[in-house]
């Protein structure tokens, strides 16, 4: 719902998920390579599901940023009415 105090300069946080998710994607991808050349299974496999959690945020996130700017309201619309409870 928007209220319509929305800053109008508002950023979207899609490329800093982005950047932490390469991030961890790198990262995952080593602790998990390390680990298993040290015989350490678990923390090998644990590394491999944060790789895959990793990669899967990366590719939604690439979604969202190639979908472009949705739109939204100017100033100009006013805000929406709040939900009235019954």
């Amino acid at each position: 719902m928007r209220s319509g105090n929305e800053p109008v300069t508002a950023r979207s946080p899609l490329r800093l998920r982005f950047w932490l998710s390469l991030w961890g994607l790198i990262w995952a991808a080593g602790g998990a390579a390390a680990f298993a050349l040290a015989d350490r299974a678990g923390w090998a496999a644990f590394c491999a599901v944060v790789f895959v959690l990793a990669a899967v945020d990366l590719v939604v996130v690439l979604r969202h940023i190639r979908q472009g700017p949705h739109y939204q309201p100017g100033p100009d619309v006013p805000p929406y009415e709040p939900p009235r409870h019954r």
